[in-house]
């Protein structure tokens, strides 16, 4: 009997043990694995699920399935013409066999840095072997911009006289490319998936992330554009400044138009308060010619004798009111 659960115990005992080495092992949706024993693969395992390795003796190594990117340094490239230009590239990629993957690359890390030595190649290549503006623009949408002509009025006809000259913005025309970003990506894609499957790799694209004018280069494009926006605004300035002239020809024009009436009706309604006023006056002085006299002199008195400086002699008739009422001396 002692035996029996000596027996059952040990074997109690091995069944933990087996339990507790981990012969059951997860892959998890998104996940593949090799199953290595003593350096050789002798599995590999791409569905989720719970699966079984030999305990002790078998090595499970586990890899994304997902799509990653890969992001590299920018790089300064010639164009060319020999234009130095920074290039910042992205990559997505998977890991298509895990098998080749483990045998040839190992590990994520160094997958990357297998990435970067093949793709910066593969983007030095294609930039350097194009001109500038194929890597810059994507299209030739630019020259197809409809642009509104702008008639200037200049002086160029001689003394006195006006010319009418016509600027065009269509005559801003860049050169066509004739193939663009999109395309030489594409091209760096190519040289590139012919060489990461013997990684175990896929790539599925590359794609220009960001072109940066190198500091050399940089001033001459910025002269360039400099330009064509003062080419443009100096059609928009001289086409407003135009405008402006003929609108305030209208505006001094009517201006003139107000003022006139204006003043015609200003000078109607102070003809007739005249008119009215020396009736009221006439019609006063009848009343009291007297009173009306010494009124009219007390007024040229207040208006006249606060400027004189002093007074040499009252003899004129001017004066009689300062000393009677009645005007006499």
């Amino acid at each position: 009997m002692k035996k029996t659960v000596t027996v059952l115990v040990v074997i109690a005992v091995i069944i933990i043990l087996f339990l507790i080495t981990g012969p059951f092992y997860i892959i998890e949706e998104g996940q593949q694995a090799v199953v290595v024993r003593f350096g050789k693969i002798i599995n590999v395992q791409t569905e989720a699920g719970l699966k079984i390795k030999a305990p002790f003796i078998d090595n499970v190594v586990k890899y994304p399935k997902k799509i990653m990117a890969w992001d590299g340094e920018a790089q300064r490239i010639p164009t060319e013409e020999n234009q130095f230009i920074w290039v910042d590239t992205t990559a997505r990629w998977l890991i298509k066999d895990p098998k080749l993957f483990y045998e040839s690359v190992g590990t994520i890390t160094q997958a990357h840095s297998r990435l970067d030595d093949v793709i910066d190649s593969a983007v030095r290549k294609i930039v350097s072997r194009n001109l500038l503006k194929e890597s810059v623009r994507n299209s030739n949408v630019i020259n197809e911009i409809e642009r509104t002509d702008v008639y200037l009025t200049t002086g160029a006809g001689g003394e006195g006289t006006e010319e009418e000259s016509i600027v065009s913005f269509t005559e801003v025309v860049y050169e066509e490319i004739k193939k663009g970003r999109s395309v030489l990506s594409g091209e760096m894609f190519q040289e590139t998936a012919l060489i990461t499957p013997q990684y175990g790799l896929k790539l599925i694209d590359i794609i220009i992330r960001q072109i940066k004018y190198s500091d050399d280069l940089t001033e001459s494009v910025y002269r360039r554009m400099i330009a064509e926006r003062n080419q443009i605004a100096q059609a928009f300035r001289s086409d407003g400044e135009g405008k402006k002239a003929a609108w305030l020809g209208d505006m001094e024009r009517e201006l003139l138009s107000i003022s006139s009436g204006a003043y015609k009706e200003a000078e109607r309604i102070k003809g007739e308060a005249d008119a009215e006023a020396a009736a009221i006056y006439a019609k006063a002085y009848n009343v009291n010619p007297d009173f009306y006299q010494f009124w009219k002199a007390l007024e040229s008195y207040r208006a006249i004798l606060p400027k004189f400086s002093k007074t040499l002699t009252t003899e004129p008739d001017y004066f009689d009111y300062l000393y009677d009422p009645r005007g006499k001396r």
